[in-house]
């Protein structure tokens, strides 16, 4: 079954515009690179240093493969990783396995447009 991860940031304060502009002009690009399905991301609502990625993966399996590989990266290395983890005071995963018509209607449809639901 499908799985979701919802991983949320806690930023340093103060940190969450320029640290959206790094994911949005950056990561997010890199991730679509590499075919990771950006189901959506952006500013918390709860509080004003706080950040969310949610990413659909086929399995748990699948998550840790594609996860190791991209974080691995000479891409992501020696490209935004150290700007965007300097701005990260603490974070945490959740993991869902949800059927994909949830997965769809999680779906933030600008993210789809600049291509990130993989085939």
């Amino acid at each position: 079954m499908p799985v979701v991860e919802i991983r949320s940031y806690r930023l340093n304060l103060g940190s969450r515009d320029r640290f959206h502009e790094l994911v949005c002009q950056q990561s997010l690009p890199l991730m679509l690179e590499w075919g990771m399905d950006v189901v959506d991301l952006g500013p918390s609502l709860h509080d004003a240093d706080s950040y969310f990625l949610m990413r659909a993966y086929h399995d748990l399996t699948h998550l840790q493969a594609t996860q190791a590989a991209f974080y691995a990266s000479s891409a992501w290395r020696n490209g935004p990783r150290e700007a965007i983890v300097a701005m990260i005071a603490a974070d945490s995963n959740v993991v869902l396995a949800l059927s994909p018509d949830r997965i769809e209607a999680l779906r933030n449809r600008s993210i789809v447009s600049r291509g990130a639901h993989p085939e």
